[in-house]
């Protein structure tokens, strides 16, 4: 029973230390980061994108990261509704179908943002990841993204 003890006692603070080891990735939170129907999204969220990206500690609310510092795909629950546009393209997947406005800004980096859905989720990916990615690995979302109800679609 005293080995016992000793182990869990030990444990808690070598679990403590490992996760103080682990890198935090900056991340600003949205406008409506304390929306409710945020924290669904964020509990249902994947642990790894693209079968490589693993899950990382942010520093804001409703916010979430796959990768390293200078390196992650970052996502934000509670972003302003966009404006429709041309850029409104329909992802399908088993688990639902999602439209997101999808925007380079020709530098390499990719912002996706929810249409139709309130709160809006942006996940943007930096050109560390495109590089060596498809922007594919989006539709690892989709479970993640549908507990917000749509009320609007791609036109």
């Amino acid at each position: 029973m005293l080995v016992r003890r000793l182990l869990v006692l030990l444990a808690v603070p070598c679990v403590a230390l490992l996760a103080a080891c682990t890198p935090t990735i900056g991340a600003e939170p949205a406008v409506d980061a304390t929306n409710p129907d945020c924290a669904p999204v964020m509990l249902a969220l994947p642990d790894v994108l693209g079968g490589d990206l693993d899950k990382a500690r942010t520093n804001a609310q409703a916010t979430a990261a796959w990768g390293e510092p200078g390196a992650a795909v970052t996502l934000r629950c509670g972003v302003a509704q966009p404006d429709p546009s041309p850029e409104c393209q329909s992802v399908e997947t088993p688990q639902g179908t999602v439209d997101w406005i999808v925007l380079d800004d020709g530098e390499g980096t990719w912002q996706f943002t929810t249409y139709g859905r309130d709160p809006a989720i942006q996940v943007t990916v930096p050109p560390a990841i495109t590089a060596d990615h498809s922007t594919s690995f989006i539709t690892d979302l989709t479970s993640a993204v549908v507990l917000v109800p749509a009320d609007k679609e791609c036109t």
